[in-house]
């Protein structure tokens, strides 16, 4: 799309759901990739609660010239029982981020948060392989990142969650897909590991509690996030004031762009269309 003006019948639509919607930066992303393909395509963000969910589903199903939409949180998890469909990944990480609408409106799910989140780090010079890994969270982000780490090559992982129980689930997934990995449940004490990273949604609003102990954080620690919007999370400032490198939550998107592009059927160019 060049221009709002050429928006036209022949548009082809894509969107992204998310509860709150206020935070997301997808639509910008997208529409430049689509803007410098020449491509006649848009996305739209849409505010849609997790009561809504079914509906709004059936919604997008029944549009004939919705292409795609992504799902971001809280609706990861929940939108895999939606999906008519699924990727390897999606069925072993139990969660869903991007789906493409086939011709026939069957729906098919793919995860990409873990693969976007180790591109990002690379892209900024970061490589997991060797790390030990301190993971907060164990939603469907926190599964797909624990995942992507785990191919990546750390040594260790740690997975801290609020509830234990499910901590536990995905400790025990992980190991049996990687039985030489070093997996274990953790405390709120994130000392002791090269890489800390947030993957709750612990930050996104103001006034949220910090995800986890920032008092055991240590200077020689890399802090990354997952949440792009604020760019800085209190998490983040905690971890610079204690002298550690911080990774924001953009780079993972940026990454993720060109992966959720193809997951959703965009092609290179127009003329592919």
């Amino acid at each position: 799309m060049k221009d709002i003006s050429d928006i036209g019948g022949a548009t082809r639509l894509y969107a992204i759901i998310a509860d709150p919607i206020h935070h997301v930066k997808t639509p910008q992303l997208m529409n430049e990739l689509f803007r410098q393909r020449g491509a006649d395509r848009l996305m739209v963000a849409l505010h849609v609660r997790a009561s809504d969910l079914i509906q709004a589903v059936t919604g997008l199903r029944a549009l004939a010239n919705l292409e795609g939409f992504i799902v971001t949180v809280p609706h990861k998890t929940a939108m895999l029982e939606l999906c008519d469909q699924l990727s390897v990944q999606a069925q072993r990480v139990g969660a869903v981020n991007v789906v493409r609408r086939l011709e026939d409106g069957q729906l098919y799910g793919d995860i990409l948060d873990g693969t976007g989140f180790v591109a990002g780090l690379r892209r900024c010079g970061l490589e997991p392989a060797g790390y030990s890994v301190y993971l907060m969270g164990a939603g469907g982000a926190a599964n797909a990142i624990a995942f992507a780490l785990a191919e990546a090559g750390v040594t260790r992982l740690t997975i801290a969650n609020r509830t234990q129980a499910k901590a536990l689930e995905l400790v025990a997934r992980v190991r049996s897909a990687f039985p030489s990995l070093s997996v274990e449940v953790g405390s709120r004490d994130p000392g002791g590991h090269d890489l800390v990273v947030n993957a709750t949604s612990l930050g996104l609003r103001e006034g949220d509690a910090l995800p986890c102990d920032v008092h055991g954080l240590e200077p020689t620690q890399i802090v990354a996030e997952i949440i792009m919007q604020p760019p800085m999370t209190a998490l983040l400032f905690a971890a610079q004031a204690r002298g550690c490198c911080i990774h924001e939550g953009l780079p993972m998107l940026s990454s993720q762009i060109e992966l959720m592009a193809a997951g959703m059927g965009v092609p290179l160019s127009e003329e592919q269309s």
